[in-house]
């Protein structure tokens, strides 16, 4: 289980780089109105937003990728680095292999050696204890914790769990009991209404949609089985447009991040738009500093500011609550999910 844990880190990385993003998020369905006297300016714009109670200088955060092998702390060590130049939250990949084995600590506490003064996420699965939990937050001094749910990864995976039983009562057991924003985040599949009420009943501070449309977890794993083929399941779960509709119908205070496949600065004001608070990226960041390192990063994320202050701008808004309240049309196969959903796409249109 060992050296499978481990040797299963690297094979994500490289499978991840090699797969792409299918880029199928469902917000290409998402078209706002335009606005052609915005009385406004691309220096007003206003980045801050909150999550869970935590204030972030930028809606765009560095979601969980790796950690826990010699191979990929490189991976965290630069993308630590350009969270600190930029501003950025950072959020690391599952810390249960360094819990189960401290020599890998490092390749998670760099993060917060070379960011000590950044927000730091720390990430482990929902089979964590409260005591794992501690661990893994000491690991990284984390300002938050992200507890991921990936079933249907998990049961493609040739050594994945199979049983599920028991998450929603230790999730509940670690929110009650940390003293930071515990954030429940899926990994690829979304999270429709009827998980998100369940969600909620933890005490939660905030949901990662992690919807389909950016690294998908399915494909990865049926490309790692020697075994009996599960491909039919590589189109499975709800994309980011559909997860964050889903969630929006619910009313709750509990802060709302967006992920699955966000490309660019558009991507991520529609998510914002749809009811988000942050936009999470993970595969785009990946893809950027295997490519291009710790200046390529920074030239990234000056770009995704810019593209989302003109779509601001282009709209007559300051800031992202007055981003969250601008007319949209929701069209295609978006428009026809919510309204089989009960999702009333005028409310969105008419505002």
């Amino acid at each position: 289980m060992y050296m499978s844990r481990i040797s299963r880190k690297k094979e994500h990385v490289d499978y991840a780089l090699k797969t792409g993003q299918s880029g199928q998020t469902g917000l290409d369905d998402i078209q706002f109105v335009h606005q052609c006297v915005p009385e406004s300016s691309l220096s007003a714009c206003d980045l801050t937003t909150s999550v869970g109670g935590l204030s972030l200088s930028s809606p765009f955060f560095i979601n969980a990728m790796t950690g826990g092998t010699n191979d990929t702390m490189g991976i965290n060590d630069q993308l630590s680095v350009a969270a600190r130049e930029s501003g950025l939250a950072m959020a690391v990949g599952s810390q249960m292999s360094a819990i189960q084995h401290p020599e890998y600590r490092r390749t998670y506490s760099v993060v917060r050696k070379n960011n000590p003064d950044g927000i730091i996420i720390a990430n482990l699965g929902a089979e964590a204890s409260l005591q794992d939990a501690w661990t893994a937050i000491d690991m990284v001094g984390a300002d938050a914790l992200q507890i991921h749910l990936n079933v249907m990864q998990e049961l493609i995976m040739p050594e994945g769990d199979r049983d599920f039983r028991g998450a929603l009562e230790r999730i509940a057991d670690i929110a009650e009991n940390v003293d930071i924003p515990v954030i429940v985040k899926e990994v690829g599949f979304g999270i429709s209404r009827e998980s998100f009420l369940k969600i909620l009943e933890t005490g939660v501070a905030a949901v990662d949609v992690g919807g389909s449309g950016g690294t998908n977890f399915a494909l990865i794993e049926n490309l790692r089985r020697s075994e009996e083929p599960l491909d039919m399941f590589r189109d499975w779960g709800l994309n980011t447009a559909q997860s964050l509709l889903e969630v929006h119908s619910v009313n709750s205070e509990v802060s709302v991040i967006a992920s699955g496949g966000i490309r660019n600065g558009l991507d991520a004001a529609r998510a914002i738009a749809l009811g988000a608070d942050a936009a999470g990226m993970a595969g785009f960041f990946l893809k950027t500093v295997t490519e291009s390192g710790v200046d390529g990063v920074l030239d990234a994320i000056r770009q995704l500011h810019r593209q989302f202050k003109i779509v601001m701008t282009a709209l007559g808004v300051e800031n992202l609550t007055q981003l969250q309240k601008v007319p949209l049309v929701i069209s295609g196969a978006t428009y026809h999910w919510a309204r089989l959903r009960g999702i009333d796409c005028r409310i969105y249109a008419t505002r």
